[in-house]
Protein backbone atom coordinates (compact mmCIF):
# COMPACT_ATOMS: atom_id res chain seq x y z
CA UNK A 1 0.00 0.00 0.00
CA UNK A 2 2.81 2.27 0.87
CA UNK A 3 4.41 1.86 -2.19
CA UNK A 4 1.42 1.92 -4.26
CA UNK A 5 0.50 5.35 -2.29
CA UNK A 6 3.75 6.73 -3.12
CA UNK A 7 4.04 6.00 -6.56
CA UNK A 8 0.51 7.53 -6.57
CA UNK A 9 2.08 11.01 -5.73
CA UNK A 10 4.73 10.51 -7.81
CA UNK A 11 2.10 10.91 -10.21
CA UNK A 12 0.27 13.74 -8.92
CA UNK A 13 3.69 15.91 -8.67
CA UNK A 14 4.79 14.86 -12.67
CA UNK A 15 0.78 15.74 -13.30
CA UNK A 16 1.68 19.40 -12.41
CA UNK A 17 4.91 19.80 -13.72
CA UNK A 18 3.55 18.11 -17.39
CA UNK A 19 2.91 20.03 -20.18
CA UNK A 20 0.81 17.83 -22.13
CA UNK A 21 -0.27 14.39 -19.82
CA UNK A 22 -0.13 10.86 -21.82
CA UNK A 23 -2.40 8.38 -19.84
CA UNK A 24 -1.12 4.92 -20.67
CA UNK A 25 -3.99 2.19 -20.17
CA UNK A 26 -3.76 -1.04 -20.06
CA UNK A 27 -6.76 -2.58 -22.19
CA UNK A 28 -6.82 -6.07 -20.95
CA UNK A 29 -7.05 -4.01 -17.37
CA UNK A 30 -9.59 -1.25 -18.50
CA UNK A 31 -10.06 1.83 -16.36
CA UNK A 32 -9.14 1.91 -12.88
CA UNK A 33 -10.31 3.82 -9.77
CA UNK A 34 -6.75 4.97 -9.41
CA UNK A 35 -7.07 6.08 -13.54
CA UNK A 36 -10.47 8.18 -12.31
CA UNK A 37 -8.47 9.66 -9.71
CA UNK A 38 -5.46 10.62 -11.65
CA UNK A 39 -7.98 12.03 -14.47
CA UNK A 40 -9.68 14.66 -12.02
CA UNK A 41 -6.56 15.24 -10.65
CA UNK A 42 -5.57 16.22 -14.76
CA UNK A 43 -8.54 18.41 -15.38
CA UNK A 44 -8.53 20.53 -12.41
CA UNK A 45 -5.04 21.03 -12.97
CA UNK A 46 -5.59 22.27 -16.34
CA UNK A 47 -3.42 19.60 -18.21
CA UNK A 48 -3.32 19.09 -21.95
CA UNK A 49 -4.56 15.23 -22.09
CA UNK A 50 -3.54 12.57 -24.36
CA UNK A 51 -5.33 9.07 -23.55
CA UNK A 52 -3.39 5.42 -24.97
CA UNK A 53 -5.19 2.28 -24.63
CA UNK A 54 -2.41 0.32 -24.84
CA UNK A 55 -1.59 -4.00 -25.68
CA UNK A 56 -4.54 -3.32 -28.18
CA UNK A 57 -3.73 -6.07 -30.65
CA UNK A 58 -4.02 -8.69 -28.25
CA UNK A 59 -7.53 -8.31 -27.70
CA UNK A 60 -10.08 -9.89 -29.65
CA UNK A 61 -13.36 -8.15 -31.37
CA UNK A 62 -15.65 -9.01 -28.52
CA UNK A 63 -13.23 -7.88 -26.19
CA UNK A 64 -12.35 -4.71 -27.81
CA UNK A 65 -15.88 -3.97 -28.39
CA UNK A 66 -16.50 -3.79 -24.39
CA UNK A 67 -13.15 -1.96 -23.52
CA UNK A 68 -14.81 0.69 -25.95
CA UNK A 69 -18.24 0.39 -24.52
CA UNK A 70 -16.08 1.05 -20.72
CA UNK A 71 -14.02 4.02 -22.44
CA UNK A 72 -16.66 5.90 -23.30
CA UNK A 73 -18.73 5.79 -19.93
CA UNK A 74 -16.20 6.21 -17.60
CA UNK A 75 -14.44 8.98 -19.68
CA UNK A 76 -17.33 11.18 -20.46
CA UNK A 77 -16.11 13.83 -18.47
CA UNK A 78 -12.41 13.94 -20.32
CA UNK A 79 -14.31 14.62 -23.78
CA UNK A 80 -11.60 16.70 -24.66
CA UNK A 81 -8.89 13.88 -24.78
CA UNK A 82 -7.98 12.25 -27.89
CA UNK A 83 -7.53 8.79 -27.38
CA UNK A 84 -5.48 6.15 -29.45
CA UNK A 85 -5.21 2.35 -28.81
CA UNK A 86 -1.90 1.31 -29.49
CA UNK A 87 0.65 -1.07 -29.22
CA UNK A 88 3.58 -0.01 -27.88
CA UNK A 89 5.54 -3.29 -28.12
CA UNK A 90 4.51 -3.36 -32.58
CA UNK A 91 4.71 0.34 -32.50
CA UNK A 92 1.25 0.71 -33.88
CA UNK A 93 -0.52 4.10 -34.03
CA UNK A 94 2.82 5.26 -31.85
CA UNK A 95 2.90 7.81 -34.54
CA UNK A 96 -0.11 9.19 -34.05
CA UNK A 97 0.46 9.57 -30.29
CA UNK A 98 3.23 12.24 -30.52
CA UNK A 99 1.48 14.08 -33.29
CA UNK A 100 -1.58 14.55 -30.73
CA UNK A 101 0.91 15.43 -28.09
CA UNK A 102 2.04 18.24 -30.20
CA UNK A 103 -1.30 19.21 -31.21
CA UNK A 104 -2.41 19.23 -27.68
CA UNK A 105 0.36 21.25 -26.33
CA UNK A 106 -0.28 23.72 -29.31
CA UNK A 107 -3.79 23.86 -28.39
CA UNK A 108 -3.29 24.62 -24.90
CA UNK A 109 -0.21 27.58 -25.15
CA UNK A 110 -2.66 28.99 -28.18
CA UNK A 111 -2.81 32.77 -28.59
CA UNK A 112 -6.22 34.38 -29.24
CA UNK A 113 -6.92 37.77 -30.30
CA UNK A 114 -9.94 39.46 -28.71
CA UNK A 115 -11.89 40.54 -31.97
CA UNK A 116 -12.00 36.72 -33.10
CA UNK A 117 -13.37 35.48 -29.60
CA UNK A 118 -15.94 38.55 -29.19
CA UNK A 119 -17.02 37.29 -33.44
CA UNK A 120 -17.00 33.84 -31.86
CA UNK A 121 -19.34 34.74 -29.13
CA UNK A 122 -21.62 37.05 -31.05
CA UNK A 123 -22.07 34.32 -33.31
CA UNK A 124 -23.12 31.97 -30.41
CA UNK A 125 -25.86 34.71 -29.44
CA UNK A 126 -26.93 34.97 -32.66
CA UNK A 127 -27.84 30.99 -33.27
CA UNK A 128 -28.61 30.51 -28.88
CA UNK A 129 -29.77 33.85 -27.19
CA UNK A 130 -28.91 33.77 -23.51
CA UNK A 131 -31.42 33.35 -21.23
CA UNK A 132 -34.03 35.12 -19.64
CA UNK A 133 -33.80 35.60 -16.19
CA UNK A 134 -36.72 36.76 -14.08
CA UNK A 135 -37.61 38.89 -17.35
CA UNK A 136 -34.31 40.04 -18.29
CA UNK A 137 -32.09 39.04 -20.60
CA UNK A 138 -28.18 38.11 -19.65
CA UNK A 139 -25.88 40.56 -21.92
CA UNK A 140 -22.60 39.43 -22.90
CA UNK A 141 -20.46 41.63 -24.85
CA UNK A 142 -17.45 40.90 -25.66
CA UNK A 143 -14.46 37.71 -25.04
CA UNK A 144 -10.61 38.14 -24.08
CA UNK A 145 -8.12 35.76 -23.81
CA UNK A 146 -7.18 35.66 -19.60
CA UNK A 147 -4.36 33.08 -19.58
CA UNK A 148 -2.67 29.92 -21.39
CA UNK A 149 -2.04 26.80 -20.78
CA UNK A 150 -5.58 25.77 -19.78
CA UNK A 151 -6.60 28.13 -22.36
CA UNK A 152 -9.21 30.85 -20.12
CA UNK A 153 -11.49 33.01 -22.53
CA UNK A 154 -13.22 36.06 -19.91
CA UNK A 155 -16.34 37.02 -21.27
CA UNK A 156 -17.75 40.52 -19.86
CA UNK A 157 -21.56 41.26 -19.67
CA UNK A 158 -24.07 42.10 -17.36
CA UNK A 159 -25.78 39.56 -14.87
CA UNK A 160 -23.14 37.31 -15.60
CA UNK A 161 -23.40 35.53 -12.34
CA UNK A 162 -26.71 34.56 -13.83
CA UNK A 163 -25.61 32.41 -16.90
CA UNK A 164 -26.77 28.86 -16.09
CA UNK A 165 -24.16 26.03 -16.63
CA UNK A 166 -25.72 24.58 -19.87
CA UNK A 167 -25.36 27.95 -21.84
CA UNK A 168 -21.72 28.05 -20.02
CA UNK A 169 -20.93 24.41 -22.09
CA UNK A 170 -22.64 25.37 -25.07
CA UNK A 171 -19.89 28.50 -25.67
CA UNK A 172 -17.27 26.00 -24.43
CA UNK A 173 -18.01 23.55 -27.06
CA UNK A 174 -18.91 26.60 -29.48
CA UNK A 175 -15.11 28.12 -28.89
CA UNK A 176 -13.39 24.69 -28.77
CA UNK A 177 -15.22 23.38 -31.97
CA UNK A 178 -14.85 27.06 -33.81
CA UNK A 179 -11.15 27.30 -32.66
CA UNK A 180 -10.32 23.72 -33.12
CA UNK A 181 -9.07 23.34 -29.79
CA UNK A 182 -8.21 19.79 -29.29
CA UNK A 183 -6.94 17.66 -26.23
CA UNK A 184 -6.65 20.42 -23.73
CA UNK A 185 -9.99 21.73 -21.28
CA UNK A 186 -10.59 25.07 -22.29
CA UNK A 187 -11.88 27.13 -19.30
CA UNK A 188 -14.74 30.39 -19.52
CA UNK A 189 -14.92 32.79 -16.71
CA UNK A 190 -17.68 35.30 -16.93
CA UNK A 191 -17.47 38.89 -15.31
CA UNK A 192 -19.91 42.05 -14.83
CA UNK A 193 -18.64 45.11 -15.52
CA UNK A 194 -19.99 48.37 -14.22
CA UNK A 195 -21.58 50.84 -17.04
CA UNK A 196 -18.81 53.78 -16.53
CA UNK A 197 -21.50 56.15 -17.64
CA UNK A 198 -24.00 55.09 -15.14
CA UNK A 199 -25.51 58.30 -12.93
Amino acid sequence: GRIAGRQHQRALQAVDEAHVVVLLIDAHEGVSDQDLHLLGYVVDAGRALVIAINKWDGLGEYERQQVRNSIEQKLEFVRFAEIFFISALHGSNVGLLYKAIDSSYASACRKMPTPELTRILERAMTKHQPPLVSGRRVKLRYAHQGGQNPPLIIIHGNQTDLVPTSYKRYLINTFMHVLDIRGTPLRVEFKTGENPYAG
